[in-house]
């Protein structure tokens, strides 16, 4: 059974920016470093709104044709019930390009009531003053003016977005510099993993913003340990 993380819990992770979290888990060399997050295609509509954290639920959709499979919206929102909330949804788009969006005010709301906090997409999304409004956070490669001929295709299967491949039920953060998946494994120490870099690099900043600034000083700085996990007592 996976091991979810509590309100609290998710809270913790939260209050830290994404930038941080990819430092954090650094320390605990379980992926490569040049893994683990989306590339900068995926962006964030809503800064202003804050981090977005939620496990994810998944889907693939197309919108260039009124032909091929679809998956009924039941189907799906069966489907983001089986994931506890906070959720995300993930979603991937086979047209290439992108030609019309699944998310707009409707859908927005309908997945909101559903414990959906956002979505990431590599498609589009639409109707941006609207759902600003709802609180529901919106990333994604583009905006458009048409939903077309949008449609399911396929749910809870893994999906790759932004260079990111993500199952239903990862803990995803997002924030106004990207999304990042955090391993569940390891989330729980991930904020005191933050704060021990925090507290590495604020040395650093502080003494380049003192009077007292060199750079031999910098250097020892620099030569002095780094933060390692589990912290060294």
């Amino acid at each position: 059974m996976t091991n979810y993380l509590n309100a609290e819990e998710l809270e913790a992770l939260r209050r830290w920016p994404t930038c941080a979290i990819a430092n954090a888990i650094e320390l605990f060399d379980i992926r490569p470093r040049n893994e683990g997050f989306m590339l900068p295609e995926i962006k964030c509509a809503f800064p202003d709104l804050g981090p977005m954290i939620g496990y994810a639920v998944t889907a693939v959709i197309s919108a260039d044709s009124p032909e091929g499979r679809r998956v009924s919206p039941p189907e799906w929102w069966k489907e983001i019930q089986k994931i506890p909330k906070p959720r995300v949804a993930v979603i991937h788009d086979i047209d290439h390009p992108v030609v019309g969006s699944f998310w707009g005010e409707v859908n927005a709301n309908i997945h909101k009531a559903l414990g959906c906090v956002g979505t990431v997409t590599d498609g589009s999304v639409r109707d941006l003053d609207e759902v600003r409004e709802t609180g529901f956070q919106f990333f994604s490669s583009c905006i458009s003016v048409s939903h077309a001929y949008v449609h399911l295709v396929e749910v809870g299967i893994p999906v790759k977005v932004g260079g990111l491949v993500v199952k239903s039920g990862d803990l995803i953060l997002g924030d106004k510099h990207g999304v990042i998946s955090i391993p569940l494994k390891i989330a729980r120490e991930v904020p005191q993993a933050a704060q021990l870099m925090e507290d590495w690099e604020r040395r650093v900043i502080n003494f380049c913003k003192s009077k007292k600034f060199t750079t031999e000083g910098l250097q020892d700085l620099f030569m002095s340990p780094r933060p390692t996990w589990p912290p060294k007592k």
